[in-house]
């Protein structure tokens, strides 16, 4: 057991860093005896890890392997079966009871009890020991001898060492001497034993040989002991002499060391005072500048921006800790507190008076603008009052409160500065747009020119709520005139077809156009340029802060009581509030008026025309995208595209206008129809868009308008058509649709394909249809005739065997011929002929388009007729008693004479 214990520590368990202490060689009980070792083992590495592991020898060698491993503190029980008889079966109990068979009581006993003191050592684990010989455990109890046994066990566990190979090579060759060693463990033990007596004995006899050099030795060490003695005594001596130079040398260093403290001391010192001297020191020409300087002039200004910076680095200087309880330090904290407060105070008022004073010369300058459509040119108040920005930074981080009174005073000042420039600015907007009616022109020319007699004018124009009416008549239709007599709001589009003969021509609307984009263009400039002023002058564009509230000027209530102020809730919101957007809150309020002005002459320009809408349409989606390109959230780009929206549904309100008002109209009874007005309208309206809308942004818009009208126009042409009595049916969707088709295919529009090939279709179908239908009557019994003849054929009569029935012999068909000599074939046509002129209409010209077709049609029809003859009539030589040849000579003699 001794040989194979070694060898599974040398094979198995040293190269996991593993001590095997306990080992038993077992079979499972009950089955087929398959024997394998149970190990106890430990881990030489910290914490300490106790296993038990099972060993079989592998089926193709002769060596071992590890077949299974518990940790020991899994162990639950172990069940040694008989406590009093020899019984070597046993239990371990893990996360499954596992029932072993030791090849011996003994080995289960020994295997029993290391598991029980590793379990003491290591784990103090309450495992249940049954059936367990109380014996057997108080071997390892720490009592008495039982102690030392335990003891030994243990020390043996912690000072057991593995063999080296020189001693394994060592034991080997004394195991070969004594060739009983393996067999006879017992005599083996016993001789070894006896030699280690014999070599005892040796020892023992060599020390006391040598008693006379140990005498010597003793001898020597005495004489040493005394020579100690002596060099003892003199160490004692020269350690009281040092004793007073040490206590000189400490005085010394003592006073060294307070020489160096103090040096410190006055260093540090001399640094926090030149640190207060520097940084906390202003020069008397600052302090100057602070409470004199010269704010209107540029080295005035300079010197104030040099000393308010100065005066700021003081101020934000970090102390260190102790000097705000300095008293020179809190009375330079005060001079820099007062002299703040002066140096704010001076820099309030005066730019408060700069702004009153630019407001007074702005002002003077209004009138030369007041005939002009342009707008004051502000830059430059920008530029004067720019030369503040450094100062106006400083006191927004300085004095938030008098930076947020200044900012509230400039957005009231240049709201009520902007208000009358804008207002004045629309008022001629709109007299110079009224005035591109021609009546209106008239009207306005004998007004007074004075500025109120303006106002009040250009107020009634727009005073209504701007509805489409989608007339077209002139201003003083509208309400110049004052009036009652107005046209009906259908008459606009049945008047289309007479644009250029009214009062609102292509002039008319491009010099309206022009009006538009101009005030567009005056107002764009000015709002990016004061936008452009605000972020510089207030520094709003560098970084997110907390902004004033734009909180209307404190004024008293009607009523005598206090004046309002903003709610927390509001002050807060405001607070949270980014500097961009403060920048357009400050230019909300600069120039609120811009867009109910923009409204209003918006529905001016639609009452004139409802047209116009297309050219605001264009003018300002343009104007929306490049504010855009520029700055998506600026106060513009928001601004024009609350006004495209109104444009745009001004636009919708045109185009339903004139659908409805197709939907509406009503034909005379008496005169023939001719080209629809709607017709002729749309015919309008496509080139107008068409021209306006070339390049423009929103194509989308129109096409889709486009496709609208197109398919009311088609729905009203049928339906007038229908209703008409004095023009044939097909005469009226044959003129019209011509005239469709005409126009689309002259204007070439792109998403009205589908329409254009549609009205082709309808315009020759319709064609086709009267050209039959009025052939049918100059020949008509002829026609009746052979009428008959074909129906003889389709009811099965062979077509030689028509020619003897009664009603169709050769005699009735000459009879029916000779009714229709040439002269009388030319008079029918020529009654056909003034028939036809009187039901087309002259704007069209389809009448020789119509007359060739006729003539086409005829020659079928007299082909089809000797065909019949031919077929029907054969070997009779009956022919008709005229020919192809007389016949285009009719048709052309009958057209050259009308």
């Amino acid at each position: 057991m001794t040989a194979i214990k070694h060898a599974l520590q040398r094979d198995i368990f040293t190269p996991n860093d593993e001590r095997l202490l306990g080992i038993v060689n077992v079979c499972k009980a009950g089955k087929k005896k398959k024997n394998c070792f149970l190990c106890a083992t430990v881990t030489t590495e910290r914490p300490v890890q106790v296993k038990v592991v099972k060993v079989k020898k592998s089926d193709k060698g002769d060596f071992y392997k590890r077949q299974q491993t518990w940790e020991l503190r899994d162990l639950t029980q172990v069940d040694a079966k008989d406590a009093s008889k020899e019984n070597p079966e046993f239990d371990l109990h893990f996360e499954k009871v596992y029932r072993w068979l030791a090849s011996s009581t003994a080995e289960k006993n020994s295997f029993i009890s290391c598991i029980w003191k590793l379990n003491q050592r290591y784990l103090r684990k309450k495992v249940e020991f049954v059936n367990v010989s109380s014996q057997l455990l108080e071997e390892s109890v720490p009592s008495g001898e039982s102690q030392s046994v335990a003891g030994g066990d243990e020390d043996a566990l912690d000072d057991y060492q593995e063999l080296s190979t020189r001693e394994e090579q060592d034991i080997e060759g004394m195991m070969e001497m004594c060739e009983y060693a393996i067999s006879n463990a017992e005599a083996f033990a016993e001789k070894l034993f006896k030699e280690l007596q014999v070599l005892d004995g040796a020892n023992i006899q060599s020390i006391m040989a040598s008693e006379k050099q140990v005498n010597i030795l003793m001898q020597l060490l005495d004489e040493a002991l005394a020579e100690v003695d002596t060099i003892e005594g003199k160490l004692s001596s020269y350690e009281e002499m040092l004793q007073s130079v040490k206590e000189q040398m400490d005085q010394i260093s003592q006073s060294n060391r307070l020489i160096q403290i103090s040096n410190t001391n006055n260093g540090k010192l001399l640094d926090e005072i030149q640190f207060l001297v520097n940084y906390m020191d202003l020069s008397k020409g600052h302090i100057r500048a602070l409470q004199d300087g010269d704010l209107t002039s540029p080295k005035g200004i300079e010197a104030c921006i040099n000393a308010s910076e100065a005066l700021l680095q003081c101020m934000n200087v970090a102390l260190r800790p102790g000097h705000d309880k300095l008293v020179s330090v809190k009375q330079q904290q005060q001079l820099f507190a007062e002299l703040r407060d002066t140096f704010a105070r001076r820099l309030t008022n005066h730019l408060n008076n700069v702004f009153v004073h630019q407001g007074h010369d702005q002002s003077s300058t209004l009138s030369q603008h007041t005939a002009e459509l342009t707008l004051p040119k502000h830059s430059p108040l920008h530029r004067d009052l720019l030369r503040y920005a450094k100062l106006m930074e400083w006191l927004k981080n300085t004095h938030k409160e008098k930076y947020e009174g200044l900012s509230r005073t400039y957005v009231d000042y240049m709201s009520r500065l902007y208000e009358r420039e804008i207002k004045d600015f629309f008022e001629v907007a709109k007299i110079k747009m009224a005035g591109t009616s021609k009546e209106a022109k008239g009207k306005f020319a004998t007004l007074p020119r004075k500025e109120s007699a303006l106002k009040q004018e250009t107020e009634s124009l727009h005073g209504s709520s701007g509805k489409l009416t989608g007339s077209t008549s002139s201003l003083n239709k509208l309400t110049v005139q004052g009036s009652n007599s107005r046209r009906s709001q259908s008459s606009s589009l049945l008047d289309m077809g007479n644009m250029s003969a009214s009062d609102l021509d292509v002039a008319d609307r491009t010099k309206f156009d022009k009006i538009f984009e101009q005030v567009l263009s005056e107002l764009e400039p000015l709002c990016l340029t004061e936008q452009d002023f605000i972020s510089k002058f207030f520094k709003l564009q560098q970084h997110q802060t907390v902004m004033p509230p734009l909180a209307q000027p404190e004024t008293e209530e009607p009523d005598g009581s206090a004046p309002s102020k903003m709610p927390p809730q509001a002050e807060h919101r405001h607070s949270l509030s980014s500097e961009k957007d403060m920048v357009r809150l400050m230019m909300n309020k600069i120039f609120q008026s811009i867009e109910t002005e923009l409204n209003s002459l918006i529905a001016l320009g639609d009452k004139i025309d409802s047209f116009h809408s297309l050219y605001m349409l264009v003018k300002m989606s343009h104007h929306v995208w490049t504010a855009e390109n520029v700055d998506p959230a600026s106060f513009l780009s928001t601004t024009l595209g609350n006004v495209l929206v109104t444009v745009k549904r001004n636009f919708d309100k045109c185009i339903s206008s004139q659908i409805r008002q197709m939907e509406e109209v009503k034909i005379s009874k008496k005169s023939k129809v001719g080209i629809l007005p709607f017709v002729t309208g749309f015919e309008e309206f496509a080139e107008l868009a068409e021209t306006i809308f070339r390049n423009a942004e929103r194509r989308g818009d129109l096409d889709k308008a486009y496709v609208k009208l197109i398919r009311a126009v088609f729905v009203n042409v049928e339906k007038v058509a229908n209703e008409s009595q004095k023009t044939p049916r097909d005469v009226v969707l044959m003129e019209n649709f011509h005239h469709i088709f005409s126009t689309l295919s002259r204007l070439k529009i792109s998403c009205l394909d589908a329409e254009r090939r549609e009205a082709k279709h309808k315009y020759t179908d319709h064609l086709q249809s009267y050209v039959i239908n009025s052939l049918g009557q100059p020949l008509e019994k002829l026609n009746h005739f052979f009428e008959g003849v074909e129906a003889r054929v389709a009811q099965g009569v062979r077509e030689e065997e028509v020619s003897y029935h009664l009603a169709f012999n050769k005699q009735e068909l000459r009879k029916v011929i000779k009714e229709y000599p040439g002269k009388e074939v030319k008079k029918g046509l020529d009654n056909l002929y003034k028939k036809v002129d009187k039901h087309l209409c002259e704007e069209e010209s389809l009448l020789q388009v119509v007359w060739h077709s006729m003539q086409d049609e005829f020659i079928r029809q007299y082909k089809h007729f000797e065909d019949l003859i031919g077929r029907c009539y054969p070997g009779s030589g009956i022919t008709m008693e005229f020919t192809i040849q007389d016949m285009l000579e009719y048709f052309s003699s009958i057209a050259q004479s009308h």
